[in-house]
């Protein structure tokens, strides 16, 4: 059996289950909480992190292109590349439905034209339901650290990558400096999981949340693994002190 390293490692709530079985169990739960939460946490600073990284994705310019959003959840990601690109075909595939029945009720609220041109499924990182060669874009969002099998995912988006795509990843990740450090694990291991246990009810998705990002490989150790994935070339940026980093992988 390989040897689960990092973030694979760390389990939202048991030893005695499969971490996929597990990660798809918590987000049904704290999906009504979930889009509140993440503002909540980030000070709103999410979206800002979201739209840079986005941005550097497509600066190509190309605008009739096909977008795979891994991780997808509510949507989020999935709703601000139509605005990007309003041309584009994207589709967002998760593991867990209740997050994925927020996202169709958004859906819902679109103008058909949108609504054609967007669409959620149901599926597993691991096992992409898509042929080689599919998609020109993938994205994935606070998603890479809940993979069961970091690797695997990774050759999974490479293999339905298109030959000179993108692929954009955004990830938390732990300031370095000395104090923005101290700070960061302060408010990350002690009043994130109260305010989330508040709100969402769940007492462990948000103990899980910092416990992951500490454990999850970053920067040029992410960069690594990508690039041992089949990418040709990696590059990072980090945002606001090093809390968040995104990774752009040809």
């Amino acid at each position: 059996m390989r040897e689960k390293k990092g973030a694979e490692r760390i389990n939202p709530y048991d030893s005695n289950r499969e971490k996929g079985e597990q990660v798809e169990e918590m987000f049904d739960s704290i999906a009504p909480a979930y889009d509140f939460m993440n503002t909540a946490m980030t000070f709103g600073l999410h979206k800002r992190w979201r739209n840079k990284a986005l941005k550097a994705a497509i600066a190509n310019g190309k605008r009739k292109i096909r977008i795979l959003d891994v991780a997808t959840g509510t949507g989020d990601v999935a709703f601000r590349l139509h605005t990007m690109l309003p041309e584009a075909e994207i589709t967002g595939i998760d593991l867990s439905q209740g997050m994925l029945d927020v996202a169709d009720k958004k859906l819902k609220l679109l103008p058909e034209d949108a609504r054609s041109l967007i669409s959620f499924l149901k599926g597993d990182c691991l096992a992409l339901p898509f042929k080689e060669d599919t998609f020109d874009l993938i994205t994935v969002a606070y998603g890479v650290r809940n993979f069961e099998n970091l690797g695997k995912g990774l050759q999974e988006m490479r293999r339905v990558l298109r030959k000179g795509g993108i692929l954009c990843v955004i990830e938390l990740s732990c300031p370095q400096g000395k104090i923005t450090g101290m700070g960061y694990r302060l408010y990350s291991r002690h009043l994130i999981p109260f305010v989330g246990r508040m709100v969402s009810g769940d007492s462990r998705a948000y103990t899980y949340l910092p416990e992951s990002i500490a454990a999850a490989p970053q920067r040029d150790d992410m960069a690594k693994i990508m690039m041992e994935a089949g990418f040709s070339h990696v590059d990072w940026k980090e945002l606001t002190f090093g809390a968040v980093t995104y990774y752009l992988a040809k």
